[in-house]
This record gives C-alpha cells, structure tokens and sequence, in this order.
C-alpha cells in the first residue's frame, strides 16, 4: 500500500501551512528519503539545460530554496523556487490556505513570502556545493515586493535576476500571481515589453561577464483572455524572452466545485484547473510556434493529464497540488511519462 494514503489524513488534520513545514522539514533531509529507481526517465536538452525528465515542482513549494535536494531524491526533473523578491517580506495575512479536498485543489493568497533573493541565492549555493552527478536543474521564480509601486517594479525583478543569477539554471518572471496588488498591470503588453526588456539586457551583461547564459521565462495567468494572452506573448518575445510558464492559479471558480470553501479569495489550484490550463497550454503553442520553450502547469494529477499537456505543446510539465493530494509515488509515475 502507498504509505502516503496512510500519512494523509494526519497532514490533513493538521493546519495547511503547518503540514507544509512539515513536509519542508522531511524534504531537507534528502538522506532519510527513498530514491527512484534509476533508468526510468528519459533525459531532454532544452535552451542548453539538460533535464533527467520532463517533470519539475512548480514555485510556491519551496519558496525558499530550503528542499531543492529532496525534491530532486524523490525523482523530479527539475525544481522551480520561490517566487522570490528583492527584500524578505511575511506575506498576507493568515489564514491564507485552503484546502478543497472533495475538488482535489488548493486556494491560496500567501502571496511572495520569503527570506529575499540574496538568502535564497545564498540557500542555492550551498546546494550547489553539495551537488552530485544526479542533481536537476534549479529554476527561480522572481517578483517584486509588496509595497513597490508597479512604476518601479523593474528595479526589484533586476535586483532579483543579479542576485539569483549565479545560482539558477532558468529563471521564471512572475507577472501573474493573483495575490499581489499591481501585479496584474504588468501582464498588458507595453509594460511587459519595457520590463522584460530591461531583464534580457541585464542578462546579457551577466552573461558576458559570466560566460554563461540563463533562459528567461516569463508566468502567464490562465485568466488572460486568449487574445489578450497572444498579445502578451507576442511582446514577451519581442523582447527576447526565451519562453513561457503556463499557467499560474485561476482567480475564477468552477460551477463544478463543491468543497465550502470555494469561495475563499485568492488563487486556486489542483484539479479544477487543468481544462483551462490545457486550453492556454495549446493555444500559446499555436501562436508562439515550436522555438520558445513553454513549461506547461496547473491541475496536473496523473498521466492522461500529463501526456495531455504534453501533446498540447508543453516541453516541460510541472505539479505542485497533486503532490498534496497524492504524494510523492505519483513523481515517479509521471516522470517516467515522457
């Protein structure tokens, strides 16, 4: 039997952001966790990262770069950290998750609580240290604190991508999480175009004095209406962005759900989301056509989901709910997807 299903209820019983410390403070331990066995995933070569397999941890698990070891040692293909902002900030105020156990989703309003970029990266290095042939790649997830004004949000994403820059193999521009005020305004194509802008140019020049280049994504929101998203998309690229993630939580709720409280603010996630995160998953691929990279996320729960996504057009798929709900025997299943 699947230990998981047994451990569940315990965690359930417990507060969600407690059981997420939990699961955080096994997940450090990478030595008491069981690996994979070996041989089972296929590795892919994308925007010169190489990847064990197609599956990663979507940002928001481990915002602070504290279980990149562990999550790597249960098989996933790569892991994306964070979100992560300039300064440590506590996020909203609690409670700020929910669980809706009978809809197999999440709704959170956590918003980007963290320790700082300077800290995470400083987490990554460590990491890094300790690395061994077997390590994933590490993408991080940037934003901007709370209280910066949406004019001056460059800055913080800049200060972000500088400090995480040595550390991170991609990096993920978060312009669509539900839970920050302003955020939304720079998910229009003018502003998007200005900042993104502004980060390949930074990029470039860390690249050159590094020598290495870091592929930029960019974290659509599934709510964007489809030509609005294509507009989105299209400034994104035309200033140079290497790709997308898609998508973040839905701030919209299912006729279908049935848990009391789908009507909590803030983003949902899990199993809800996947026929919307498909549509926009399939529709960016026929509009951005087959070069930029494209992470497709959101409701993923087994195979059929998985290889829906990737048939839609998704290079890489990640989960992040699923893992809650159905622990951490359902990454070696859909690692060995392909």
């Amino acid at each position: 039997m699947d230990a998981y299903r047994l451990l569940r209820p315990l965690l359930f019983a417990l507060p969600p952001e407690v059981a997420h410390a939990l699961a955080l403070a096994v997940l450090k331990r990478p030595g008491l966790l069981p690996a994979p066995p070996a041989g089972e995933s296929a590795p892919v070569e994308l925007r010169g990262v190489v990847f064990p397999n197609r599956l990663g941890v979507a940002a928001g698990l481990d915002k602070d770069a504290v279980a990149v070891a562990g999550l790597a040692k249960i098989g996933f293909g790569f892991v994306e950290v964070g979100t992560v902002t300039p300064r440590p900030q506590s996020g909203n105020p609690q409670p700020r998750l929910f669980r809706l156990p009978a809809d197999g989703a999440l709704v959170n309003r956590i918003g980007f609580k963290g320790v700082g970029a300077h800290a995470v990266a400083a987490n990554l290095a460590r990491h890094i240290g300790r690395r061994t042939p077997a390590a994933v790649p590490i993408g991080v997830n940037i934003g901007m604190n709370r209280d910066t004004p949406a004019a001056a949000a460059a800055g913080d994403y800049r200060q972000c991508l500088e400090a995480v820059y040595d550390v991170a193999d991609f990096v993920v521009v978060n312009v669509s999480s539900p839970n920050t005020p302003g955020l939304a305004e720079l998910q229009a194509a003018k502003p998007l175009r200005a900042l993104v802008g502004e980060l390949t140019a930074a990029g470039a020049r860390l690249a050159a004095a590094r020598g290495k280049s870091r592929p930029l994504l960019v974290k659509l929101s599934p709510d964007l209406p489809p030509a609005r998203m294509e507009s989105v998309a299209a400034a994104a690229l035309e200033a140079s962005a290497d790709g997308f993630v898609a998508v973040n939580t839905t701030t919209s709720r299912p006729r279908s759900l049935r848990s009391p409280r789908r009507a909590q603010a803030g983003g949902l996630s899990g199993r809800p989301l996947f026929a919307l995160a498909l549509d926009r998953v399939r529709r960016l691929r026929e509009f951005v056509g087959v070069d930029p990279l494209l992470i497709g996320v959101g409701g993923v729960s087994d195979e059929a989901d998985f290889r829906a996504l990737r048939d839609a057009g998704a290079d890489l798929v990640q989960i992040y709910t699923a893992l809650v709900y159905r622990g951490p025997n359902l990454v070696r299943r859909l690692a060995r997807a392909h």
